[in-house]
């Protein structure tokens, strides 16, 4: 919540009070990393029970009817999809196939447009050093955002050792790029779209559930002649997507995220107008030579068949989940005082929830939630002890981005777990706060941002 350097120059308020807030925020401190180990390490014992699961954006339980579809490919129709001389061969291409004609229904794509990948990952470096790649004798600037995923971030910093110039967008408080700003995409696109290649602009935030403007997005791209990837690993199939209407050149998508298989994805990518795409993996030319390799028929047999599943489910599964979040964040704000919801509250995945319990450490709050798993952020940085870089992109405050907590709701979620859930919540920050002398300071009305802490 405060900073090892803050904590360890404490020195006002002077007294008996003040020392008992230093010897707080050292115990605080050196609480948060022995609490990462616990986190890291700890295993279940012999008969305890599971958490509830609440982290629905980290990853998703596999729907049984997906395992359905998979099983008859992991036993009797074991061929390669790629061999083409024998009847094995055969019914697993005719799989592979039908699966993706599934995925193109599910987005309003030509199943020829998509390309199967290992998962979201694979996908959105295929589409950014690809392209970039690609184009770069005529093209070496990329346009993104700050509150990108990870893997985005680090595809365009491989690409700026590389000698391309990357533009990072910032967004505003609640997370959304403002289209009107001085720093919007059109400005950067009309001033330099002769030399721009590719805009990345990620669909679904997977940390607080804001739902970017990615059509206006990809109109601007469309008139300046610039490619518009998007990340929608944490939207495809929980909201209405058409590539089409939204005009997106590339799209990324997982299979896990949609109560479908690990280990498998898929890349959209569009053929009119054309997009071309320099491949990162090389080998036997499968996937029309932009990704190498065999594809694994039983996971993207499981791919489809999701993708399908959420499709048919899709309203009602959306109309669910608004239900449970409404409840699980009503039944908190309304016990708890100080609670900040981050991100826009109406342009979001209701499923994504990102809240800030202030004067709360968040890795303590997971360690005495400890009967439900949550997150404090995206599990792909969840290692790191700097607060969410997403959080910081929107302005929080670091010990507000210190106390954040993501709970994800997702298609098999009960209300039993959301009120089980919530009512634990708010004990424990309750029982957080009263052992936390910068919460007694408050109450007592005082305003922590005017204390001047100084060295000592």
């Amino acid at each position: 919540m405060l900073s090892k350097a803050v904590m360890r120059s404490i020195v006002a308020p002077r007294g008996a009070f003040g020392q008992r807030a230093l010897n707080y925020a050292e115990r605080a401190v050196s609480a948060t990393h022995r609490d990462r180990e616990i986190i890291k390490r700890r295993e279940l014992e012999k008969e305890e029970l599971r958490p509830l699961y609440m982290d629905f954006q980290a990853t998703t339980p596999m729907d049984p009817r997906v395992l359905d579809a998979m099983l008859p490919y992991q036993v009797n129709y074991y061929g390669n999809p790629h061999s083409r001389t024998h009847a094995y061969g055969w019914e697993s291409e005719g799989a592979m196939e039908k699966a993706r004609k599934q995925v193109a229904d599910l987005i309003g794509a030509d199943p020829r447009e998509i390309v199967f990948t290992s998962g979201a990952t694979e996908s959105n470096n295929m589409s950014i050093k690809g392209v970039a790649r690609f184009y770069k004798a005529k093209k070496k600037h990329i346009i993104t955002t700050q509150t990108e995923h990870k893997c985005v971030l680090d595809s365009c910093r491989v690409l700026e050792a590389e000698g391309f110039e990357v533009t990072y967008l910032p967004v505003d408080s609640n997370g959304l790029l403002d289209l009107k700003a001085r720093f919007l995409p059109a400005k950067h696109l009309t001033s330099n779209h002769f030399y721009t290649s590719l805009v990345s602009v990620m669909t679904v935030n997977n940390e607080i559930g804001v739902k970017q403007p990615v059509k206006e997005i990809g109109e601007i791209c469309r008139s300046n002649s610039v490619f518009f990837h998007t990340d929608a690993a944490q939207a495809i199939g929980k909201i209405p997507i058409n590539v089409s209407d939204w005009k997106v050149d590339l799209m990324s998508i997982s299979g896990h995220k949609i109560y479908g298989p690990k280990g498998v994805g898929a890349l959209y990518v569009r053929r009119r107008p054309r997009v071309r795409l320099e491949p990162v993996q090389s080998g036997g030319g499968q996937e029309r030579g932009l990704r190498s390799g065999t594809v694994p028929t039983p996971l993207v047999v499981g791919l489809g068949a999701a993708c399908e599943i959420a499709q048919q489910e899709m309203e009602y599964d959306h109309r669910r989940v608004s239900v449970l979040a409404k409840r699980l964040v009503e039944k908190i704000t309304s016990e708890l005082p100080d609670v900040v919801m981050n991100g826009d509250p109406e342009q979001r995945y209701p499923g994504c929830i990102n809240l800030s319990f202030a004067y709360v450490e968040g890795e303590s709050l997971l360690m005495a939630l400890k009967d439900v798993a949550l997150s404090s952020g995206s599990a792909c940085t969840s290692a790191s002890l700097e607060p969410s870089y997403v959080l910081r992109a929107i302005g929080t405050d670091e010990d507000l981005a210190h106390s954040s907590i993501r709970f994800g709701i997702g298609r098999f979620t009960t209300e039993e777990e959301v009120d089980y859930t919530a009512t634990k919540c708010i004990q424990q920050v309750k029982r957080l706060r009263e052992m936390s002398p910068l919460w007694e300071m408050v109450q007592e009305g005082i305003d922590l941002k005017s204390i001047k802490w100084t060295q000592h």
